[in-house]
């Protein structure tokens, strides 16, 4: 069984990548560094560190690695001969990736279709992939592939540069996919979970996990810190969060009718992982990105938008989104984008271009508020 994998990264390497090679699959990492992709086609294995509780060292063996720029005509022969397409590069890359696996697809021969997974942290990310690739794909070619959203979860910390292709990670780690694409005949992933209603785990995760890392690292900017842990063990930042993620709970638990005990130990859960001081991560790297974070259908303006179409004023998240329209950071690109958009636009054009909220929605007079305080 093969499996080829987009993007080569700290993700790539220790969670889908070793999930794959542990149900018995060969993984073709593709990615566009070179250096990278050299490594990974001249080593022999690497290892995943896993640190917290149940923590294990596993090693990974039986893959190489093709560059996409340099090979893209490799790349596709390897999608017209694989069992499974996973993606991990970040949603904004997908529409580079698409082009190569509509290729692919053209290219099959195989009676069987190719299980193809978006694994990004975000809402119907295969979705998305799967638009892309009919833009070039007849019906035909798009029949040769099974499309299936998926949800993932598991915090990889900054790495260590003398490790090399190793990737420390947390133990915990959560890989759910919609069942129904596959009409019973879902792809052999020993460690995948696949559900009939795959919503609630998305949202669940994006709107705890992601929420709840976005928000320490703006907070904890505001308050002068550097790291997670270092944000988390200040008693206001631990508050706010808490009040955050106790939020985005009751929007969860009323879209999806999650069980809220249930609710608050994945809550607490979370939090706890956030403490795990080898995965003290830096916020400066958790709040890159901030216009994707602050988009219409994300961790922050989603579970906002929700609460308000439910009557409640999401007071927390409020101040999140307020932390994250100031995130001033030269060296990531969103960042300098941002600022240059809060000193330019006006406050119902900032709503709607970057938070996608326009003047009728009822978290609107909220947010202006918020904007108003922001804008240059």
């Amino acid at each position: 069984m093969t499996a080829v994998h987009f993007g080569a990264g700290n993700i790539g390497r220790g969670f889908i990548g070793l999930v794959l090679h542990n149900s018995g699959h060969r993984v073709i990492f593709v990615d566009v560094n070179d250096a990278l992709i050299e490594s990974i086609a001249q080593a022999d294995s690497y290892r995943v560190v896993e640190t917290g509780d149940g923590a294990a060292v596993h090693t990974v063996t039986n893959f190489t690695g093709l560059n996409s720029t340099r090979d893209p005509d490799a790349v596709v022969a390897a999608i017209a001969e694989a069992d499974i397409v996973t993606t991990a590069v970040g949603p904004k890359i997908l529409e580079f990736v698409g082009p190569l696996i509509a290729r692919g697809l053209a290219a099959r021969t195989a009676s069987r279709p190719v299980a193809v997974m978006a694994c990004e942290n975000a809402i119907g990310a295969t979705d998305t992939l799967r638009e892309v690739v009919a833009k070039t794909s007849t019906k035909a070619e798009l029949d040769r592939a099974v499309f299936a959203n998926t949800a993932v979860d598991r915090i990889i910390p900054t790495q260590v540069e003398t490790d090399g292709l190793d990737v420390t990670v947390e133990a915990f780690c959560e890989w759910v996919v919609d069942r129904t694409p596959f009409h019973g005949d879902e792809p052999d992933i020993g460690e995948a979970h696949f559900v009939d209603n795959l919503a609630p785990y998305i949202e669940r995760k994006l709107l705890t996990v992601n929420t709840g890392h976005a928000s320490i690292a703006y907070l904890g900017i505001q308050a002068g810190a550097h790291h997670i842990a270092e944000a988390l063990a200040m008693e206001s930042i631990s508050v706010l969060v808490d009040n955050v993620l106790a939020e985005t709970s009751r929007m969860l638990v009323h879209r999806h009718g999650l069980d809220p005990v249930d609710q608050r130990t994945y809550v607490e859960k979370t939090l706890s992982r956030f403490r795990n001081p080898d995965l003290d991560d830096s916020l400066e790297r958790v709040g890159r990105q901030p216009l994707r974070k602050l988009s219409r259908h994300e961790r922050l303006i989603e579970p906002a938008a929700a609460l308000a179409e439910m009557g409640e004023t999401p007071s927390a998240l409020l101040q999140v989104i307020d932390a994250a329209i100031r995130f001033d950071n030269a060296d990531d690109a969103e960042s300098v984008e941002l600022q240059a958009l809060r000193n330019t636009l006006s406050v119902p054009e900032f709503a709607n271009q970057v938070c996608g909220i326009d003047e009728s929605h009822a978290l609107y007079p909220h947010l202006a508020t918020v904007i108003q305080r922001t804008l240059g």
